[in-house]
């Protein structure tokens, strides 16, 4: 189970505006995570109009969503999901990788935080017990993770 322990500042989240992107690959994964990321930070009281969710056809394509999301200068922090579980081929690796250094690129190349929240999964079950299993849920943390990233850089201006 995560240890990990939010520490933002409702304070500093006052018309915050978090877009999140979504792979439609192993959409019944990834839709968890988006749906408990959406539920914290409705809880943290982040307005429904301030959360946009957008979708894209898999997990090499988060790199890219998030890149023309950060050039929109609209968002106060991205959070991504994905979901790859490993198969017979090195697919699996290079879809890891490609999504791995590129949202590490955007993240020391832009000011907008971005929440990595892309499942690299030895089977299924792995996945499911990353999305409220014996592992946490994933979204959940990956929300807190945004909501902490925003209060740093408010804090920081």
């Amino acid at each position: 189970m995560s240890t990990f322990a939010p520490k933002y500042d409702n304070q500093k989240l006052s018309g915050a505006r978090i877009a999140i992107a979504t792979a439609r690959w192993n959409g019944h994964i990834t839709s968890a995570l988006r749906d408990g990321a959406v539920k914290t930070l409705r809880e943290a009281g982040v307005a429904d109009d301030d959360i946009m969710c957008f979708d894209v056809p898999g997990a090499v394509e988060l790199t890219f969503a998030a890149s023309q999301l950060i050039e929109t200068e609209s968002f106060d922090a991205i959070i991504i999901f994905g979901c790859v579980i490993r198969g017979d081929t090195p697919h699996f690796d290079y879809v890891c990788q490609s999504v791995t250094q590129g949202i590490t690129a955007l993240n020391a190349d832009c000011d907008t935080p971005i929440i990595f929240g892309l499942l690299t999964v030895e089977n299924e079950q792995q996945a499911l017990d990353r999305i409220g299993g014996p592992a946490g849920h994933k979204g959940i943390e990956a929300a807190q993770a945004a909501l902490d990233m925003i209060s740093f850089v408010r804090a920081l201006s």
